[in-house]
């Protein structure tokens, strides 16, 4: 039997090609693209895999975490984001999420992430094998600012003393390296 994989991705293009190279690879997929349609899915469609954006438009993936979790107990979740920061990385694995991938990651990838059983909340890695540059040390400070402000984008630019369309266009880039 095939391993059934839910993909929750506000992009409809990338879902829709996600899961049609899922299906090619013998698995069976679904895709949502809110938070809404994702945790009805997940009831229904009872996968064992589900690939989840950080991003769904207005709505964090990490706060559906838990209650996809609650709906499929035995699922592993691989958060997918083009916005990988390390305090998204280490909220994301304290909220329940198997594994953590930054976008553009390989079908391939995904497929080891989803198997790969040795990554445990306790031995996550998340240290950089290089000094980060000076843009990647303000969009790690700016993701932690965020999630303590659980995603209220004006609150974390008043903490930061920065204007929110200033805030607004930084995170509209994906992360430096």
């Amino acid at each position: 039997m095939s391993k059934k994989v839910l993909v929750i991705d506000d992009d409809i293009h990338f879902g829709q090609v996600l899961t049609r190279s899922l299906e090619r690879n013998g698995y069976e997929a679904q895709v949502a693209t809110n938070g809404a349609d994702a945790l009805t899915a997940a009831s229904n469609f009872q996968p064992q895999w589900i690939s989840l954006d950080l991003r769904l438009e207005q709505e964090s993936g990490l706060s559906l975490i838990r209650e996809l979790k609650q709906r499929v107990a035995d699922c592993r979740i691989v958060m997918l984001t083009g916005y990988a920061s390390i305090p998204t990385a280490v909220e994301a694995i304290k909220q329940g999420a198997d594994n953590y991938l930054h976008k553009p990651a390989t079908l391939q990838e995904l497929i080891n992430a989803f198997e790969d059983d040795s990554q445990t909340q306790e031995d996550v890695d998340l240290t950089e094998a290089e000094v980060m540059s000076v843009d990647r040390l303000e969009w790690e400070h700016i993701q932690r600012v965020l999630n303590e402000h659980q995603g209220n984008i004006s609150a974390t630019a008043r903490a930061l003393n920065m204007h929110r369309r200033t805030l607004q266009r930084k995170l509209q880039k994906y992360a430096p390296r």
